[in-house]
């Protein structure tokens, strides 16, 4: 059991300190190579915060942890709007972008919709199904809401050179040899952190009697949005905590639409343990920062409004430990 510790702390170790060396060589070799910090910004550096969801969920469906990689991705959804944005907006009031109320928020609501739909086979099948699965057409759906995604948000943001995405930070002068080290050694930290991660994850979950899809929509969930969290918190610090509600919704939209488009694709996924309730938190979460985003017409998430979103993620975590 502590050995299964120790390892699942390292495997969060190595996939936050591969995501970021990986993120680093990425974007200071494109950079280099002549690529405009904006599309740096929109694809690198976005990938770069997913990356964690991206090989957990990936590595969990391969080895057969449906219920955390589903988990894995609700569970970082709802941490990122109820935690990581209500905690920001508690230390320092957001302000959220006119683009982001208009574009990215219903969005990130409707991905949570199609998510919810695609995958309740058993609620929404009008042909008597039995199984909940997220099939590899229904991965290719997602994959297809990403590209449109990110074809629009290249369209909008180039209009607009002070785009919130934008790597605008100068160009590092590392060597050639060092970036690829980078990113070879990012890659591999990141895969191999992931494989420790599942394992040691269902691991312990069998150890302490507790489901899969409680590990994915907790721990898991919690560990792997690590980056945005630190990115969420340093904006904050920095008095910049409008570049927060950026981070969470791009983040979320990345892991719904790209993260399960690629891992169900690969392999179908069962839905399993994660339920209709906590695809409703997922959904209710991200309807709640919309309405404190427009709240008053002033487009800023006050500290009150941030203490009712920790409040709910406190009174989720709550529920989910009841349920054990």
């Amino acid at each position: 059991m502590i050995v299964d510790i120790l390892l699942f702390l390292l495997g969060i170790v190595l996939i936050i300190v591969g995501a970021n060396y990986l993120t680093e060589g990425a974007s200071t070799l494109a950079r280099r190579m002549g690529v405009s910090p904006l599309v740096v910004g929109l694809t690198i550096v976005a990938f770069g915060t997913s990356a964690p969801e991206l090989i957990v969920s990936l590595m969990s469906a391969l080895k057969g942890n449906a219920d955390i990689a589903m988990g894995n991705v609700v569970g970082s959804n709802i941490f990122n709007v109820l935690a990581i944005g209500g905690v920001t907006a508690v230390v320092a009031p957001i302000r959220v972008t006119q683009s982001t109320i208009r574009r990215e928020l219903p969005l990130m609501i409707l991905a949570s919709l199609v998510l919810f739909f695609l995958s309740y086979d058993t609620i929404f099948s009008g042909i008597g199904a039995t199984e909940n699965i997220l099939t590899r057409g229904e991965g290719m759906v997602l994959l297809g809401f990403f590209l449109i995604f990110l074809t629009y948000t290249f369209a909008i943001a180039k209009g607009s050179p002070d785009d919130p995405h934008a790597d605008h930070a100068p160009v590092k002068a590392y060597p050639l040899w060092l970036l690829i080290l980078f990113i070879i050694g990012g890659l591999a930290a990141l895969i191999y952190g992931g494989d420790l991660f599942v394992s040691s994850a269902s691991s312990i979950a069998r150890a302490l009697g507790m489901s899969e899809s409680f590990i994915g929509l907790t721990i898991v969930a919690a560990g792997t949005s690590l980056p945005e969290l630190a990115t969420s918190v340093v904006a904050a610090l920095k008095k910049q905590p409008e570049l927060a509600v950026g981070n969470i919704v791009g983040s979320n939209i990345f892991n719904i639409f790209l993260i399960l488009g690629i891992s169900s694709t690969v392999t179908p996924i069962r839905v399993g343990g994660v339920t209709p309730l906590d695809f409703s938190v997922m959904i209710v979460s991200g309807v709640l920062l919309y309405i404190f985003s427009v709240l008053f017409g002033d487009r800023i998430v006050k500290r009150t409004e941030g203490a009712v979103l920790v409040l709910g993620f406190v009174a989720y975590t709550l529920y989910l430990i009841a349920q054990l």
